[in-house]
């Protein structure tokens, strides 16, 4: 195993950027001195705080002598000398003898005077001070201090602060900090010093600003205001005006007339850097500095500035280990962007203790969370059986989804990797300098004006291993398998990682572009196209596509429990991918494939989704968008060497953030902000799904065209839907039914009536988005009942006791002998019928319900789906009823695409009156028409396969999207493309007519990227080949209809 270098902390050196002065950066996620620009110099006095002089000082110093004479505890002699030494040589500001009784400032002189006599009977002398007070409204800590080194024993005060204290503020309940160095060292003691901490609740004078308001003398706290100099006011309005406009922190710092010392100020968003205070001085510790007073202030609009006094550690400053403070002080700055992601890594320890750096730390953090997920632990004896299995059978690949969950549940937990990893810093060092030289950019090469970072001149001094030996040193240094796997994967890491924002001098969150292939294809049959990891310390998140043009939402996921939590974690990869998979069957009509976004918000951060959602977003961007701004965005290694688009949308928890990732996307400068998110609002010209019933319009002409393929009559079908009124899909689906309704089951409850429900209150509940709960149970039948979720022992007409209504409400749809003709999930859990309760719908063989058009995604597992197919029920499943909100997302991009800004902005966003452009309203009209039309050639093309094969429709409806993406994809390959005529003939078929008359084909072709163009030309070819000729056509069919689309051609030419 490793040991600690013999000479302790590692050599530090760090960069200086020398800028071209006067450079401002461009709207950024970070704000930050850019160096070498022009640094403002503060005067020596009235640079910070002036405490109100305590008028009553002299008096109150005369009454705690008085009481420290009368206690008996301190001789005589020294009563005088001990108080004044208390008053006068600390640091200690009126403001605390102002607050504190003469009681309490007595106790902590009799404390400091003990620890003395204390130090007298060890044998090594040393003075050792601690001693705290808390209170409901403030708290004092009082500790030995040795300036400029960490301590990572003893009462870790600051540590205790930033838990007790600062994570907690927010808004008008906060608290500020002010901490003091004593001037002197400690009597005895050339090294010791003591470090003082106030900490006070907050009294605003208006508590609850708007979030825009920037104003100090509003939004500041009153000791604040009444101590703060008009020079550190000004400092302050600056930074948090800065702050306001960003994702980001705000970073500066200033010269200090006449000293060497350094005013660094840091603002950001309460809430969204726990543990930055303690963090920070670990960082200065790691360089050789050390603070003579910091100040820690809350602000009302929801920010907070921290404000740190800077200089070389008298003990360390002759060191040559230590870079001079007017060099290190910009790479503090720069590191401090890294730490504010990630605050309190889980190896702080080593950074505290000098073994690794910061950024070593940080990177085996992220390592840890990848190793975490994607550690290979299924063993031979799963491959084996997985290769005994059918993987293209549903049923069998869901079986092996759920045993590889469970073998992967105990084996590596992540407390095990980490306590691994934390064996091993020496490693860690090695395999992070191998990153480094792939990852690191020295800007401007050797004639670089930098003085080199600590990261490019390890480089220089330390030796870069090679993979196969990096692999050598790992087998050496390694105590058992277990622990080679573990450190293995860091060289997998490493290997797979084609862009980082890790070394981009301002960012939120850190982002890694993956390359996938490191996925086991066994476990991962489907290979992905492009992978994103993005870590803080509030989530961790995955964005997966299965192409190069992909679209999917993004959802976040929130934990109840930490045992929850933990479950999440575990599934978070593969729920990710399971679900992208099931975009890219379901977008088999449009040129997208299929992605999907998760985010997984920390056990402790579950109140933190739209800071999450906002870093997750803006860190993803530092990897799509060119760096401009040197000094904030610098350029990064890209690997991949490809221009990325990433098309998104809304998913659970993140609808109402669309607006701002839109808004965020052209504040930063990408050229396809319009077309980055689906779902936004229509004044930034967003298709609302559920306004327009996109999704209910595509499962819909399923359940017509089985009313239409058997001749029923929709008037006389018994229905139950299960999603009620109040949701998109259950809404709509009202709306656009005339079925009779006997059952619907929503959030609420559960609302029957066998006779028919009202149709006409059904209507008004649907309008108003409203839940059963609502509807007025005097319009049911004498056979009708409700029974909501929070009623218990409820007798029924039939005289059955329902004894929980929560119970009764998420079992419903299982209920035996209930009739029902159609049964549309609109809404409710996944797999909410499964292979072990979908046997409740089967008796004598035979289905209860006859037809099912599953309008909710993965409501029915696979196999539960094939058993009720087998016993007779006509099934179509999600992935092929459910496509119309995507058909729509694609169509809300394409136009996206085509328009230029003005374009856009004039015919597709609705104006602030809430008038729409008429472009956007027949636009909207066309892409209801097409959605329907998608939706009637699948349902003909697998009715038609049915009837021909016998094949079950779930497995269909697979096998169809398989053939249409796999085709798809060939197709893009081949040179039908390069045929000019062709490529035009057939985007004129698959562009929206109204589209084309608008911008014109060429417009559009000039406009719209090469690889969506493209995209569009394989997956329209595909899908109506596919259509007109079935699943399992021949190359000599695909040659037909290509023969009949190149005669059009030559009939229009002619």
């Amino acid at each position: 195993m490793d040991t600690p270098p013999a000479n302790g902390a590692p050599n530090k050196l760090l960069d200086q950027v020398i800028r071209t002065p006067g450079r401002q950066p461009s709207p950024q996620p970070t704000h930050l001195n850019v160096p070498g620009s022009t640094t403002r110099i503060l005067p020596q006095e009235g640079s910070g705080y002036v405490a109100p002089k305590f008028e009553g000082k002299e008096q109150q110093m005369e009454a705690v002598m008085d009481a420290v004479e009368e206690k008996g505890f301190i001789p005589q002699d020294f009563v005088e000398s001990e108080t004044r030494w208390f008053y006068n040589e600390l640091g200690i500001d009126d403001m605390y003898f102002s607050t504190e009784t003469v009681e309490v400032i007595v106790n902590h002189i009799h404390s400091l005077y003990a620890a003395k006599v204390a130090a007298y009977a060890r044998d090594d002398k040393r003075l050792e001070i601690r001693l705290d007070k808390e209170a409901v409204d403030h708290a004092v800590y009082i500790d030995t201090s040795k300036p400029g080194v960490s301590v990572v024993n003893g009462p870790r005060y600051e540590q205790r602060i930033d838990e007790k204290y600062l994570n907690g503020s927010k808004g008008s309940l906060g608290y500020r900090v002010e901490s003091f160095r004593s001037a002197s060292p400690l009597p005895g003691s050339q090294e010791q010093q003591l470090r003082c901490y106030f900490v006070y609740q907050c009294e605003f004078a208006t508590p609850d600003p708007s979030d825009a308001e920037t104003d100090l003398e509003k939004i500041g706290e009153k000791r604040f205001l009444q101590k703060a100099t008009k020079n550190t006011k000004g400092i302050y309005q600056q930074a948090i005006a800065n702050a306001v406009g960003r994702t980001g922190p705000v970073i500066e710092y200033f010269e200090i007339e006449g000293s060497r010392e350094k005013r660094l100020v840091l603002a950001y968003k309460q809430g969204s850097a726990l543990g930055l205070f303690s963090a920070l001085s670990d960082l200065y510790h790691y360089y050789g500095l050390t603070s003579s007073r910091k100040y820690v202030e809350q602000f009302s609009n929801g920010y907070t500035v921290m404000s740190l006094y800077l200089r070389p550690a008298p003990q360390l400053a002759a060191s040559s280990r230590y870079p001079p403070i007017e060099a290190s002080i910009h790479q503090i700055i720069k590191e401090i962007s890294l730490l504010y992601c990630i605050p309190q890594n889980r190896f702080q320890a080593h950074f505290a203790t000098g073994k690794l750096s910061l950024q070593e730390t940080i990177y085996a953090h992220c390592v840890w969370v990848f190793v975490s997920h994607f550690l290979n632990r299924l063993g031979s004896e799963y491959t084996t059986l997985a290769s005994l299995l059918d993987t293209n059978n549903s049923v069998h690949a869901e079986l092996l989804s759920k045993l590889k969950r469970r073998l992967r549940a105990e084996t590596f937990t992540a407390d095990y990797i980490l306590e691994i990893i934390n064996q091993y810093p020496n490693l860690v060092h090695s395999l992070y300098l191998a990153f480094a030289n792939t990852h690191y950019v020295q800007t401007r090469g050797e004639h670089d004006d930098f003085i080199p970072t600590l990261s490019f001149l390890r480089l220089k001094i330390d030796k870069v291993l090679g993979d196969d030996e990096l692999s050598d040193l790992i087998t050496k240094k390694v105590a058992n398998e277990h622990h080679e796997m573990v450190m293995t994967a860091f060289r997998i890491f490493n290997g797979s990682v084609l862009k980082t924002n890790f070394y981009t001098p301002t960012k939120v969150a850190l982002s890694f572009r993956l390359n996938p292939t490191f996925l086991p294809p066994q476990e991962y049959p489907q290979p992905l196209y492009g992978m994103f990891l993005v870590i803080s310390s509030e989530f961790r998140g995955f964005h997966l596509r299965f192409r190069d043009i992909a679209r999917g939402g993004i959802r976040i996921v929130k934990s109840r429990s930490p045992e929850a939590y933990a479950i999440n974690a575990r599934s978070l990869f593969d729920e990710n991918y399971n679900l992208a998979n099931t975009q890219q069957r379901k977008n088999k009509d449009i040129p997208e494939g299929g992605s999907k976004g998760v985010i997984l918000l920390d056990v402790h951060h579950q109140d933190k989704a739209r800071v999450a959602f906002e870093k997750y977003i803006d860190s993803i961007l530092d990897l799509l968008l060119p760096p401009t701004s040197p000094g904030i965005k610098d350029p990064i290694v890209d690997l991949h060497g490809k221009e990325e688009i990433l098309f998104m949308g809304p998913d659970e928890n993140t609808a109402d953030l669309v607006d701002w990732a839109t808004e965020h996307a052209r504040t930063r400068g990408a050229p396809w902000w319009k077309s980055f998110f689906t779902g936004k609002s229509p004044k930034l010209g967003g298709i609302p799904h559920d306004r327009y019933g996109m999704t209910t319009l595509s499962v819909r002409e399923y359940v017509l065209g089985i009313y239409r393929k058997l001749n029923l009559d929709p008037s006389k079908v018994r229905k139950l839907q299960t999603g009620g009124p109040d949701g998109d899909l259950g809404s709509n689906e009202i709306l656009l039914g005339n079925e009779m309704y006997t059952a619907i089951v929503d959030g609420s409850g559960v609302l029957v009536d066998p006779k028919g429900i009202n149709r006409e209150e059904l209507v008004r509940l649907a309008k108003k988005r409203a839940m059963i709960a609502q509807f007025d149970i005097s319009k049911l039948s004498s056979e009708g009942y409700r029974v909501l979720v929070d009623e218990n022992n409820v007798k029924l007409p039939s005289g059955e006791i329902v004894y929980n209504g929560t119970t009764f409400r998420n079992l419903f749809h299982l209920r035996g002998g209930s009739h029902y003709d159609m049964f549309v999930p609109c809404g409710g859990r996944p797999e909410s019928i499964d292979l072990s309760s979908v046997s409740k719908l089967i008796v004598d063989g035979k289905s209860v319900i006859p037809y099912i058009v599953e309008g909710a995604n993965l409501f029915i597992t696979q196999d539960a789906k094939l058993r009720l197919e087998k016993a007779g029920c006509i099934l179509y499943k999600d992935a092929s009823a459910n496509k119309g909100g995507v058909t729509s997302s694609s169509l809300e991009v394409l136009a996206s695409l085509s328009f230029d800004d003005a374009g856009f902005i004039e015919h597709m966003c609705v104006r602030e009156d809430g008038t729409a452009p008429d472009f956007y309203n027949n636009y909207v009209k066309q892409v209801q028409e097409i959605i329907k039309n998608n939706a009637a050639l699948e349902f003909e093309a697998i009715w038609r396969e049915h009837q021909a094969t016998g094949e079950l429709r779930s497995t269909l409806s697979d096998t169809l999207s398989v053939a249409i993406t796999k085709l798809d994809e060939e197709l893009q390959g081949t040179e039908l493309w390069e045929n000019l005529e062709l490529r035009k003939s057939v985007l004129g078929d698959a562009l929206p007519k109204l589209l084309l008359d608008k911008l014109g084909l060429e417009t559009i072709m000039e406009r719209v990227p090469d690889n969506y163009l493209r995209a569009i030309f394989g997956s329209y070819l595909a899908s109506r080949f596919v259509y007109s000729y079935g699943i399992s056509a021949s190359q000599f069919a695909f040659f037909a209809f290509m023969n009949k689309r190149m005669a059009r051609l030559t009939t229009q030419g002619s």
